[in-house]
C-alpha cells in the first residue's frame, strides 16, 4: 500500500436527484425522487430532502410515495444524466490519465500517476480544487475521499457525503476500521454480513480478531483470504484505466404484462433500435444479438445469436431479435423485454444484410420502417413524462409536472430562472413541444464551453 493518499475516490452527491433539482428551481430543497412511476417501478435515486422520510434507491417505487407523498417524482433523463458525467469524467482526466469510472457519477482517480499529488497536502489541494470545478463546470457537488488504496479512498468519500472532504492519513487506517460495521467492506453484502453476524462477527475490528483461517472455514478461501487483508487495511488493487465494454444492451419492465403477440414484436424491435444507437454512439459493433424475455411468473429466458461479423445496422439487428423471439413462447404474458449485442469490436462488416437471414433487396423496404414515424406512431410520440422538458410557443422553456385526463401540466422556469408558474394545455395542444435539456450552468459572454470558474481545468461538450 501506499506511503500518501494519493487515490482519490469521487463520488457525485445524489447524482440524478441533485441534476433535477439543478434544473428545476422549484424543487430545490424539496423532496425529489427520480425513477419509474409505474406500479413496477423502482427508485434510482433520492435527494437528500427525501431519504429524511426513509426512500433509498432500488425501493419499490410504491413504498417510496407512501413514504414520501409530498415528494417530487420524476422520470429520469438519462442523455442528460451521462452528458453531465462526460463533463465530470474529463476533469478526471485533467488530473490523471489513470481514470477508473464505476458508474456515471462516481470514478477512483490515481493523482500521483497524473503528478496532481504526492503526499497528503497536495492531494488535498488536488481534492478541493476538483470539487471547486465540478461545481463551477455543472453546478453540481460531489464527495471526495482521499487514502492510499481503493478501499480507504471509497470509505473516505462515504463519509465525507453530502458535500465533503474526508483525507485518510496513512497509518490511521487501522483504527479508522476498526469499529465500523463489516458490510463496510467491498464484498461483504446482506447474505455475507448475516453469515458473519451468526458468527458474533460484526465490526471490522472483530473480523479481524477472527483470524485468517476462521474466515475461510465461514466464507471459503478466496473470500476468506480477501477480507482477513481488508479487514487489516490492506489493499494493493490499482487504479485501472480502461475496462473494456463487454456488452451494448436496453431493456425495458412494463407496468401490465403484455400479451399481445404482435405489441411484443414492435417491442422488441424498438428495443433493437435503441440498442443500436447506444452501440453506434459508443463507436462499437458487435457480432452476437441476445433477446430477454422475463414471462409473466418470473421465468426468464435468454436466446442469442451469432453473426458472421460485427455489425452496427439496425435492420439486421432487428431481424435477428425477431427470428430469436420466435423462438419464445409468450402466450402467458411480457413483464420484460431486453435486447443486446455482444462480441463487440470497433468495426463494422458492410455487407451484413444476408447474414441475419435477408437479402440486399430487402434494404429499401427495411429503410422504409426506418423512415419518420407512421400516423398511427403519434400518440407514442405526444406523451409527457414527468420531469422532462418542453417549450411553449408563448410561453417558452418549462417542465412537465404531470399528465393525465388529456391534460398536461407545466410549470415554466429555467435553471438560472426564480421558480416559475404553472399552466395546464390539452396533451395535443400543437403550441406545446417536447425540448431539449438546457445546460445547468450559464456561460458568461465570451466563455468557452466546459471552462472552470477560473478558466484553468476544462471540460468541453455535454
Amino acid at each position: 500500500m501506499r506511503s500518501a493518499p494519493t487515490i482519490l475516490h469521487l463520488d457525485m452527491d445524489a447524482f440524478f436527484a441533485s441534476v433535477e433539482q439543478a434544473s428545476k428551481p422549484s424543487l430545490r430543497g424539496k423532496a425529489v425522487v427520480v425513477g419509474g412511476l409505474g406500479p413496477r417501478g423502482v427508485v434510482a435515486t433520492a435527494s437528500y430532502e427525501a431519504r429524511i422520510f426513509g426512500v433509498h434507491s432500488a425501493m419499490p417505487m410504491a413504498q417510496a410515495r407512501r413514504r414520501a407523498p409530498n415528494a417530487a417524482y420524476l422520470v429520469p433523463r438519462f442523455a442528460l444524466y451521462r452528458s453531465i458525467s462526460e463533463q465530470v469524467m474529463r476533469l478526471l482526466k485533467a488530473l490523471s490519465p489513470l481514470v477508473e469510472p464505476l458508474s456515471l457519477d462516481e470514478a477512483f482517480v490515481d493523482l500521483e500517476a497524473g503528478g496532481a499529488a504526492w503526499d497528503e497536502r497536495s492531494a488535498r489541494l488536488a481534492g478541493a480544487k476538483l470539487r471547486a470545478d465540478i461545481r463551477a463546470v455543472t453546478g453540481l457537488t460531489g464527495s471526495v475521499g482521499l487514502a492510499a488504496s481503493k478501499m480507504l479512498a471509497k470509505i473516505a468519500s462515504e463519509q465525507a457525503k453530502p458535500d465533503g472532504l474526508v483525507l485518510i492519513e496513512p497509518g490511521t487506517e487501522r483504527a479508522l476500521l476498526g469499529p465500523l460495521p463489516v458490510r463496510t467492506l467491498p464484498g461483504v453484502g446482506p447474505a455475507t454480513g448475516d453469515h458473519l453476524r451468526r458468527a458474533g462477527i460484526h465490526t471490522v475490528d472483530e473480523l479481524a480478531e477472527a483470524g485468517e483461517d476462521e474466515l475461510v472455514r465461514l466464507l471459503g478461501r478466496a473470500h476468506g483470504h480477501a477480507l482477513f487483508a481488508m479487514a487489516l487495511a490492506r489493499d494493493e488493487r490499482p487504479v485501472v484505466a480502461e475496462r473494456e465494454t463487454k456488452s451494448v444492451s436496453v431493456e425495458d419492465t412494463y407496468d401490465v404484462d403484455i400479451h399481445d403477440r404482435l405489441r411484443v414484436g414492435t417491442e422488441v424491435r424498438r428495443l433493437a433500435d435503441r440498442c443500436v444507437s447506444r452501440l453506434r454512439a459508443a463507436g462499437l459493433s458487435g457480432r452476437t444479438i441476445v433477446l430477454k424475455v422475463r414471462r409473466y411468473d418470473f421465468s426468464t429466458l435468454t436466446r442469442s445469436e451469432t453473426l458472421r461479423g460485427p455489425t452496427d445496422d439496425p435492420a439486421v439487428v432487428r431481424e435477428a431479435a425477431a427470428r430469436l423471439l420466435d423462438s419464445v413462447d409468450t402466450t402467458g404474458g411480457v413483464r420484460l423485454l431486453g435486447v443486446g449485442v455482444s462480441g463487440l469490436a470497433d468495426y463494422t462488416q458492410e455487407d451484413l444484410f444476408a447474414q441475419a437471414g435477408g437479402q440486399v433487396d430487402d434494404l429499401p423496404h427495411e429503410e422504409t420502417e426506418a423512415a419518420p414515424a407512421p400516423e398511427p406512431e403519434t400518440p407514442a410520440e405526444r406523451r409527457w413524462p414527468a420531469g422532462h422538458d418542453v417549450r411553449h410557443a408563448v410561453h417558452g422553456p418549462g417542465w412537465v409536472q404531470g399528465s393525465g385526463l388529456g391534460r398536461v401540466t407545466v410549470r415554466f422556469e429555467t435553471p438560472d430562472s426564480e421558480p416559475g408558474r404553472v399552466k395546464t394545455f390539452r396533451v395535443d395542444d400543437p403550441a406545446l413541444q417536447p425540448a431539449e435539456p438546457l445546460p445547468l450552468v450559464s456561460r458568461r459572454p465570451g466563455e468557452t464551453e466546459g471552462a472552470g470558474a477560473d478558466g484553468g481545468v476544462r471540460a468541453e461538450g455535454g
